[in-house]
């Protein structure tokens, strides 16, 4: 009867977590917008903080985090927009300089194609074929008047996004009080509306020193390229410092396009530099800088921040990325999952006899 009962109290939390999942996945233009709002507002926090720690009302804090997020987000665009622009101009060259390796890959698999063309035929008329590959096409294709749909969509998410974090960062210890006062019990109010704050502070002093990290590591990617000649160096470096907020999945993302613009702007074995010289970087960085300055204290099991960074973006695609981690950490901080960062100590004579 035990058994039963704890096999019926699992499916109930397994249906639960279903639902809500395939919830967040149906409303993701209302949720994404105001998740990433929240996050921003925690990361930013220690901005309102200071505002009030000198006597200003909450209205600044909450504009001065708005204003810092929206250039950010514009800096972002500024960014990769000439990235791609000159990786599209240099395609050709660089389908020219692939295609002799492109046309072997495509002799070593051309029995399994013909193979394929062979059963795709017999299951279907060719003209249907081909019917179908023009939808695909024009469906994969955008135009203007989808992107014309799809701009009001964008400017309702971007306002979704300025009036969540304007009034979180307006409200946050309101807010945090209320969510003691309706989740626990009164002995355990303040210290519940403390661990908020505690997790708060813990998460954005953590962002701030991933902040310094990375900018670092933008700093020396943009010296290097420049070094060893690869066009629009500094803004590699700019893509490098935004990228690696995106653990994992944000560098093997560059080193890819690395590797476009290397094939694009060199010739012979110098298209490998460019990549061989960030990985170099990027390794130094993850394995020795980063454990350097966060600490143990801050660690979190590698596997827990994959598995994070999977659910994030097939929910929410890179937005779902960008907001995994920050969401993890704060939730470690919060359940205690963390140990609290220590103190120096200092012995004293008393204790040393």
């Amino acid at each position: 009867m035990y058994r039963l009962e704890t096999l019926s109290r699992a499916s109930v939390v397994v249906i639960a977590v279903i639902a809500v999942v395939a919830a967040l996945e149906q409303v993701e233009s209302l949720f994404a917008p105001v998740t990433l709002a929240l996050v921003v507002g925690i990361v930013l926090s220690p901005i309102s903080d200071a505002w009030e720690k000198r006597g200003y009302a909450p209205v600044w804090g909450a504009l001065t985090s708005l204003v810092i997020s929206l250039m950010v987000a514009a800096l972002l665009v500024l960014v990769i927009q000439p990235v791609v622009s000159e990786l599209s101009r240099q395609a050709p060259k660089v389908w020219n300089d692939m295609r002799s390796t492109v046309i072997e890959m495509r002799q070593m698999v051309q029995g399994i194609q013909d193979a394929s063309n062979q059963v795709s035929e017999a299951i279907a008329p060719a003209a249907d074929t081909a019917k179908q590959k023009a939808a695909t096409d024009k469906a994969a294709m955008p135009d203007a008047a989808d992107i014309v749909m799809l701009a009001p969509a964008l400017l309702a998410q971007t306002l979704i996004y300025i009036g969540t974090l304007f009034f979180f960062q307006l409200s946050r210890p309101q807010i945090y009080n209320w969510i003691a006062k309706h989740l626990a019990e009164p002995a355990e109010r303040g210290a519940t509306a403390n661990r908020l704050r505690t997790a708060e502070t813990r998460v954005s002093r953590y962002f701030l020193t991933i902040t310094v990290i990375n900018a670092g590591l933008g700093f020396l990617v943009g010296i290097a390229m420049q070094v060893i000649g690869l066009p629009n160096a500094p803004l590699w470096g700019v893509v490098a410092f935004l990228i690696n907020y995106i653990l994992y999945l944000g560098p093997a993302t560059l080193v890819v396009a690395l590797v476009f613009a290397g094939v694009a702007a060199f010739d012979g074995a110098r298209v490998i530099l460019p990549p061989l010289v960030y990985i170099a970087l990027n390794s130094t960085e993850g394995q020795f800088v980063t454990p350097a300055a966060i600490g143990r204290q801050m660690r979190i099991n590698p596997l827990l921040v994959f598995l994070s960074l999977t659910f994030g973006i097939w929910l929410w695609g890179p937005l779902g990325g960008v907001v995994a981690i920050p969401l993890l950490l704060w939730a470690l901080v919060l359940t205690d999952s963390l140990p609290e960062p220590r103190e120096p100590t200092t012995s004293s004579p008393e204790a040393e006899s």
